[in-house]
Formats: C-alpha cells, structure tokens, sequence
C-alpha cells in the first residue's frame, strides 16, 4: 500500500511538474509578444530619428523632424500594441476571415467580397492627394517595420492569437488603412437593415401602423408613400426567426449602428471665456477598445486625441489651435434595389433602356478545412447584387427579383482618408470647414471649435435623389425605375451646419438636424431625441459652462425617457387597492410601483429602479408587438420609448396595439401594463431573489468588453474579457445600450469607447479616456488599466507638452534610419 501510494505521489507530482512547465511555456511564447518600450531600433524607411514616449498611461508620443516620420511612428505603434486588431479589421475588409475561422465566418467574407471593399480601396488610393498618400505609404511602412523586428527577433509572432490561427501576416499597404475606413463605414450604417425590417413590417401590419413601431422623429412630417406591397406583383408575406449576429459580422442588427455625443460652447457660454468641446463617439463594446489614444507632433505642431489602429490620424480630439468631435448624421446614402430577371434569360436584368447583362466577376474565396470555394460577383447599374440569403433581404424579394445596392461607400473616388487628415492638420474652422468638403462616407456630424468660435458641419455625400422616388429611400424600391435611382450629389454646401449660433451651443446626440423636406431631409430615421432633450436641459441649466460642467454633462445618467414614460403607462397602477399580503404577486408589484413612482429617473448602478423600469419597459413592448409580428418582433429587444409614447398617448389610435389579436378579451393599455410588471417581476426575482430592495441594476447591466475571437473560449475568455457593473442606459447622455437579447439582456454592449472634454483656456488640462486599455495584449498591464477610470467617469491628462509626456514616461522607443 505504501508503495502504491509513493507511486501515485510521485505520478502527481511528475504531472503537476508537468502542467508547471507546459504553462511556463505558454507564458513564455506568448509574453514575447510584448513590446519593450525602451528599445532602439536601426530601420529602413525613415528619413530621420523617431523619438515615440510612452506616459504614464501608454499613450505613445510621436516626435520627429519630417512629417512622414510622424505617420511611420504612429504604424510603428500601432503596431506593436494592436497588431491583432489591425489584421482582423483588415480581413475583414479583404472577406478573409473564413481563412481563419472556417465556415462560421464565411457568410460574412461572401457578403464583404461581393461589396469589394478591398479593391475599391486600392483604386481609391489614386484619388488621394500626394501629401496623403505620403503619410499612407509612411504609416504603412512604420507597419511593415515593427513586422520586420517581430520576425527579426522572434518576438512571438507578434500577438498571442497568432499562436491559436495562422501566424502569416501579409505586409500593410496604403490599401489597408483605405479598407478599414471603409468598415467603419460599414458598421456605422444602419441603411441596409433598416430598409429590410421596415419593408417586413410593412407587409406584417400595413403602412398605418409602421409609423407607430417605426416613428419618424418628433416633428416630422407626413411622408405619403406607397404600400410597400403595391410595387410587386407577388410580394412575399412569410418571416423566419432572427438569426443570432455573428461578433465578427461588421453590420451592425437593427437599431444598433453607431451613436455618439459631441457638444460645443462658444466663448460667451465659457465661464473662461475659451470655447469647451465634449464628444463621445459610441460603438460596440471590445476588448481590446476599437480606440487607442495618441499624440503626433508635427513639425508645424502637434495634434492628439482618438485614433483607431490601421488609420493614420487622429479621429477626434485636438491640436494647440483646434478641436473637433465625431458623431454619426445617420444620413441615408445607401438604397436596396428590387432588380427585376429577364424571365428569358436570368443572366439578365431590367434597365430604364430595356434588359442588359449582369457585370460578373469569379473570386476565390478559401475556408478553413474545407476546399476553395469559388464566388460569382454580380453588379448591375446600381451597384452589387446580394444573394437573398444575407440579411434576411429574401424575405422582401419577389420571385425572378434579385436585390442590390447603390452606397456612397462603394465608389473608388472616395477622398474620406484625405479630407480626414487635413482636418487633422487644419488650424482653424474654416480651414476645417474646407477641408471637410472632401468627405464621403461615413457621413459624420463634425463638431468643430477654435479659439474664435464653435461649429456644426455634417460631412458626406448625400444622394440627389429623384424627388418623384417611389419609396424615398425608406424601404427597396424597384431598381429599372428612372425616378428610383440616384448618380450624383447634392453640394457640400447643402450639407447641415451651423456656426456660432446665438445660444453658444452646437449639440448633437444623432438627433435630427434638418427639417428640409426630401430629398434634402438627410434622413428619415434619426437617433435618440431624450439625449438631446436631456442634454438641452443640462446646457440652460447654466448661463456659463466649465471643462467640469462638460464633464458632468458626459457622465449623466438622467434617463429622459423614464420620466417621460413612466407616469403614462403607470398612471391606472399608481398606489392603487389595499396593501396586498407580503409575498404575494400583487404585493410585489405595489412594492415595485411605490419604488418607481419615489424614483428620479437616474440610471444608477447601485440601486434598483432602473433594473425595474428597463425590464418592465423590455416586457411591454415585447407584449404590445409579439401578437402582430410574430418573428420580427425580435427585431426590437430593447423598448423604444417613441413607440411607447405613441401608444399610451394613443397617438393616432396607435392603442390599438393594446389589443391582442388572437384572445377574444379586449386587452386595455393598463391591463399590458399591469402583466408586464408581472411578468417583469417574475423575471427579476428568479434571477436576483424575492427582495426587490436588494436588487441593483449594475449587476445586470455590466459592461461586456469582450474580446471577438477569444471571448468565448473557456479559460482565455477570464484573461480576455473584461466585465464592470456599469450606470447608464439605452437613452440616457452617458450611452449603455443594452443587448436586448439571450441570457443576459440587460447587459452594457454599446457605449462611448472613447471620451474628451477640450477646454481651450488650458488645453494641456483637456481629458481623455477609453473603455479598456492602450494595449491588445491581454497579458499587458496596460490591457485594461484604464477600464477601471472609464467605468468610474475618470479621465487622464493628455498634454501636448513634451516635458509632461517625458516626465512619467514608461518607456522611450528610438527609431534611427538604417544605414
């Protein structure tokens, strides 16, 4: 018995040793990923030194003499903290994810081949100014270095993810970074769906009713179009389930494309008499952040703020004579086209001039195990087909019609890239202004501030369309009508702006901007009004506004749409009957109405009111739609306060929704809403227990930083991924959109990754932070350093003096051209 014993100790203890060295290894391969940010390096490419300083919080500095040697420093780290986040979004532009990870993927790489997102780019390349396609070739060469020391010195292949997929990474050309512009673009439209749901919904309830499920903003007027129905023969009347969204997918699900705050006073709002700039850009939450911070100090000054990795500048932030912020115009510069088959030949399509043959294209597209699959590209005069099987465009095409799409995106004289960096170097707002003229897509509302004033200028191209455009771009129409398609713009100078107004305030929150009819109406679905709304209310809340005031006003969490909506739907409930017996199901329900009628409105994460009022607005919604659209009712998980509105105000007869068509009873407004907290109820207490009181809404609600490869495979998903118990909601000014979906709803999957407040009486006290950290690399500390300040509304210095970059630095890189 002892010596079976000694056997099995001596077993264990060779295994444990084993284990001990088999994970000291992993450890070792994949920490050699991790730059040494006190290296020198003698490199091919540069004209003169780089000196690139890391502060205290990883932020790299960029000095150099030459202006290229500026973009070649950025690639260069770029490089070495996001290198997996630059191949990926560059797959994904290529439609090369499935080389990777196999057959999960391929449907999205078909979709991206058949816009050619990568060769657009490379023709795009042509149409830059020389200035910018210097400062492409520079950036793509400082790339191209740090890939070259990575092989040089076996530096573990450059990230720990290319230990789990295909090490080979191609070189960065000027493409590359053109390609990724074009993927922003892509996840920030929300066109293609919002076309598709609103013509499923059409045929599911009538034109009558989308306006309740789909509002136009506040004000809008009447649009009189068509039934979506009457513009085909034979329209399709069937829905299948919503299909789950891959988090590879770059289109965004309905009702989830970007969103973003930025607002800006003029020096008579300024208690310092300077002009102040806030922005916020929101988009899906990662790990790594889809933002890295940076400074670029030119020869003729320097600029910092916000960059995404695999673009050379800054997106938003500042330079010492001007700042700007990004929020997305939601202008509508994508349509679907029903195209109709010659029933003789399907290689064929209608035109205004008769039939005419498909332009087609055969590319290779290779799969992970499995064998090369060849694709056929098709275009007709308006732009790409798309196969019915992408984003549910079957469901709304009749039969012998194909879909496809006109977008601003797809045309290869995009000048974005250099419209984009001669703002970055433009030292007023006017020369801002101009040198915004050049921008296509994605349109964004820039918001612009200088020392002797502040702007709003919507940027992008949009559609001239026909005026006689039989859906006005609401829902696909039919692509062989002369008045349906569009081949030009209108001028830049037609674009929304506003510049000094009399108030000292240019706010934006997505929310309409234009009440100019169509085809000048930019867009007829717009973002959030309670931001807006509440954001109007915080800016009179004072004659005059500090960096501080700015700061509080980023960080509210004052939910508009509570306030707003809960006296409605609760108005038959309030504080009515006898008090019920504790534990029973009325009870719970007086307890839960007594909180939420005591409650302000704000988005704590500590308290349980917002849990209550989001889940009890989750279930009515989804009570009033499920009975009338069936499968497409899961494209609205999350409560649109609009819709609500509508219904409890019975805005015309829009009550109707009340009603559940398949019961014999006539169900009132008040009787959904007393079974929806129920319902609400029940759910919470089987999650979180019977005491409401203890509830908190930061335990449901916690910020999912996931990382998009790594985030689901067990044990690297505890390193990858990074969870905090977050305040906010889906409308308040500090953004936390919940998924609306799966196991847990609650959570906070859309906010602002990205954070500045500029005051230019002192901007070197101008604050920055985003939601994770400077590095990609999850064994870095500075992989979620800074996830910790964002989650608490903190923010980091960011100064354009080099003593206070120099001064806590964590290293210095020196790049000295090779001999």
């Amino acid at each position: 018995m002892a010596v079976a014993f000694r056997w099995l100790l001596r077993g264990f203890l060779g295994l444990v040793l084993i284990i001990a060295v088999v994970l000291s290894l992993i450890y070792y391969f994949a920490t050699r990923s991790l730059p040494d940010y006190d290296a020198s390096f003698r490199l091919r490419g540069l004209q003169g030194p780089v000196e690139i300083v890391r502060d205290t919080n990883n932020v790299p500095h960029i000095f150099a003499d030459q202006s290229e040697d500026v973009y070649f420093g950025l690639g260069f780290a770029h490089a070495q903290d996001r290198l997996w986040q630059m191949t990926m979004l560059r797959r994904t532009a290529q439609g090369r994810l499935s080389e990777l990870f196999g057959a999960e993927t391929a449907k999205i790489d078909d979709f991206v081949r058949r816009l050619d997102l990568a060769e657009l780019s490379r023709a795009s390349f042509a149409y830059q100014t020389e200035e910018v396609k210097a400062a492409l070739r520079a950036y793509s060469a400082g790339v191209n270095a740090w890939l070259g020391v990575v092989q040089k010195d076996a530096l573990g292949r450059g990230a720990p993810e290319f230990f789990l997929f295909s090490p080979e990474i191609e070189p960065w050309t000027p493409a590359d970074s053109l390609s990724i512009l074009r993927v922003m673009a892509l996840q920030l439209s929300g066109h293609l769906r919002n076309e598709v749901v609103r013509a499923q919904v059409t045929l599911a309830v009538g034109k009558d009713r989308v306006r309740d499920i789909l509002p136009d903003a506040p004000g809008q007027g009447r649009v009189a179009l068509p039934e979506y129905a009457d513009l085909f023969e034979t329209p399709p009347t069937q829905f299948a389930a919503v299909a789950p969204q891959h988090p590879l997918d770059p289109v965004a699900p309905f009702d989830m494309a970007g969103a973003s705050n930025a607002w800006a006073a003029a020096s008579s709002r300024s208690a310092t008499g300077a002009p102040i700039l806030a922005n916020d850009p929101h988009l899906a939450l990662s790990a790594p952040s889809i933002w890295m911070l940076a400074r670029m100090e030119f020869p003729d000054g320097g600029v910092i703020g916000g960059s995404i990795p695999g673009m050379p500048l800054i997106l938003s932030g500042r330079s010492a004579a001007l700042g700007w912020g990004l929020t997305t115009s939601t202008l509508d510069d994508l349509d679907v086209y029903v195209e109709r088959l010659n029933p003789d030949n399907p290689d064929e399509y209608l035109t205004p001039d008769g039939y005419k043959p498909f332009r087609t294209q055969q590319v290779l597209m290779r799969i992970k195990d499995q064998a090369p699959r060849t694709v056929e590209l098709r275009w007709t005069e308006n732009g790409p087909v798309i196969p019915p099987s992408h984003y549910d465009l079957g469901s709304i095409t009749p039969p012998g019609h194909v879909t496809s799409i006109r977008w601003a995106a797809l045309e290869a004289n995009d000048q974005s890239m250099t419209a984009a960096i001669n703002l970055m170097r433009a030292k007023s707002v006017p020369a801002a202004r101009a040198a915004l003229s050049f921008f296509k897509s994605p349109s964004q509302n820039v918001t612009l501030a200088d020392r002797n004033g502040v702007m709003l200028q919507m940027v992008g191209k949009q559609p001239a369309r026909d005026p006689k455009h039989r859906s006005q771009g609401r829902y696909p129409s039919q692509g062989w009508l002369p008045e349906n398609r569009w081949n030009s713009y209108l001028p830049y100078e037609d674009n929304p702006s506003v510049r000094d107004p009399a108030s000292g305030i240019v706010a934006n929150t997505n929310n309409k901007i234009t009440d100019e009819p169509f085809p000048r109406h930019v867009s007829y679905r717009w973002g959030d009004t309670y931001r807006f709304l509440r954001l109007s209310s915080l800016m009179n809340d004072r004659e005059v506004h500090t960096r501080d005031s700015f700061i509080e006003a980023q960080l509210d969490t004052g939910s508009f749409a509570a306030v707003s909506l809960l006296p409605l739907v609760a108005k038959e409930l309030w504080f009515t009957g006898e008090s019920a017996p504790a534990g029973t199901a009325e009870r719970q329900r007086q307890i839960a109405l007594e909180m939420l009628a005591a409650w302000n409105g704000q988005m704590d994460e500590h308290i349980p009111e917002p849990l209550i009022y989001t889940a009890w607005m989750r279930q009515l919604q989804n009570r009033l739609i499920r009975d009338e659209l069936a499968n497409l009712a899961d494209h609205f998980p999350r409560p649109d306060p609009v819709f609500l509105e509508r219904v409890y105000r019975n805005v015309e007869n829009a009550s109707v929704w009340c009603d559940i068509r398949q019961s014999t009873k006539v169900e009132t407004c008040a009787d959904i809403a007393r079974l929806s907290l129920d319902a609400a109820i029940l759910e919470l207490t089987e999650k979180y227990g019977t005491h409401i009181d203890s509830w908190r809404w930061g335990q449901a609600h916690q910020a999912h930083h996931d990382h998009q490869v790594l985030g689901e495979v067990p044990i690297l998903s505890w390193f990858a991924n990074i969870r905090q118990e977050t305040s906010g909601g889906d409308q308040t000014l500090m953004r936390a959109r919940t998924s609306g979906t799966g196991a847990e709803p609650y959570a906070n999957v859309h906010a602002a990754g990205f954070r500045s407040v500029i005051d230019f009486s002192d901007p070197d006290s101008s604050v920055y932070i985003i939601s994770t950290g400077q590095s990609g690399h999850f064994l870095s500390r500075h992989y979620d350093d800074l996830a910790g300040l964002w989650r608490r509304g903190e923010y980091i210095l960011m100064s354009l003096d080099p003593d206070l970059a120099r001064g806590g630095a964590v290293g210095i890189n020196h790049l000295v051209p090779a001999e």
